[in-house]
């Protein structure tokens, strides 16, 4: 089947947000300073709350950021299939691969850093997250419904979808082995096994 190559489209970071996010992937949320962000954007630490009140708020920002992209892309992907469940189970199996692949430290910090969110923050991304999953769910309780796939289990075939496209932006890398494209192909063939996909 011929797969979509394009990058993930996620809108540009503020030069702000763009160096608070470099510094949590290389060290960490509790690991990096205002100081540590303020000097990678090149600014005073006092501009740099001009414009963030606070670290946190950079982070939720960022998380914010990564999750309504996906979701937004996720939603393209499916618009852009064909109604039937095993397009719309392969649109979006490669939109997540993509997204993981292409944009690795945006989706690292929003799996990654949960704990580190308040409590409120954490809800929401968290509500954001179970939107993301129910995406999937949808898909393969629809083709279940039609015959087109024969899991026993679609719960646990989404869940366990979702975390192999996931995990993606732990290990991946541009310059390994394998290229967008042939790490989607590979993708979608374990995950219609798992789905038990007709044809």
């Amino acid at each position: 089947m011929a797969i979509d190559t394009t990058p993930s489209a996620l809108t540009p970071l503020s030069p702000i947000l763009e160096a608070a996010q470099e510094c949590f992937v290389e060290q960490g949320y509790h690991g990096t300073s205002i100081r540590v962000i303020a000097a990678r954007a090149g600014l005073s630490v006092p501009g740099l709350y001009h414009h963030y009140r606070s670290k946190q708020q950079m982070l939720q920002d960022l998380m914010k950021h990564a999750m309504t992209s996906l979701y937004r892309q996720s939603e393209d992907a499916l618009a852009a299939a064909a109604s039937d469940p095993l397009a719309q189970f392969n649109a979006l199996v490669g939109c997540l691969v993509r997204f993981h692949a292409f944009e690795r430290a945006p989706a690292f910090i929003a799996y990654s850093e949960i704990r580190s969110l308040d409590e409120e923050a954490r809800r929401e991304h968290i509500a954001r997250r179970d939107a993301q999953q129910r995406l999937m769910d949808q898909v393969i309780e629809a083709g279940v419904a039609a015959g087109e796939f024969s899991t026993p289990h679609p719960t646990e075939a989404s869940r366990a979808i979702v975390t192999m496209c996931t995990s993606v932006a732990q290990w991946y890398r541009m310059d390994g082995p394998l290229t967008p494209d042939e790490l989607v192909d590979r993708y979608l063939v374990i995950a219609r096994m798992t789905i038990g996909a007709r044809g």
